[in-house]
């Protein structure tokens, strides 16, 4: 019987709680607003890491500003992983900006919009 997770599968999941300590604990950049790590998806051979971040209080520009950021101190990121990370080989970093928060925010406000429209329907047919 195999395991149910792969080597890739349980590094990644590392990866990310060690990319958010280094993040929260080591990196000083003032150009940085509220990054949250949400997943790390690596390589099967774990030669490359693509890094989904949320930025909060943020439009679109400082999300994309904040992405470039991250993609250039990578190499610094890199490094403080490689202290932590008890490998031979740390991946490369590749950042990218995580859409399925904003569209889950955008989900649940039209759902909201919904329900309320269900309630302002629902009170004039009882009013009647």
């Amino acid at each position: 019987m195999g395991r149910e997770y792969g080597r890739s599968q349980r590094v990644a999941s590392e990866m990310q709680k060690e990319l958010a300590a280094i993040m929260q604990r080591d990196v000083k950049d003032s150009r940085l607003g509220f990054v949250t790590i949400n997943d790390v998806e690596l390589s099967r051979d774990l030669a490359v890491a693509k890094i989904f971040v949320t930025v909060l209080n943020a439009d679109d520009a400082g999300k994309a500003a904040n992405v470039k950021v991250l993609n250039e101190i990578s190499p610094f990121i890199r490094h403080e992983l490689a202290k932590r990370m008890r490998l031979r080989h740390i991946s490369e970093l590749h950042f990218y900006y995580d859409n399925s928060f904003d569209t889950g925010m955008r989900v649940a406000a039209l759902l909201h919009d919904l329900e309320g429209g269900k309630t302002a329907a629902a009170s004039d047919d009882t009013t009647e």
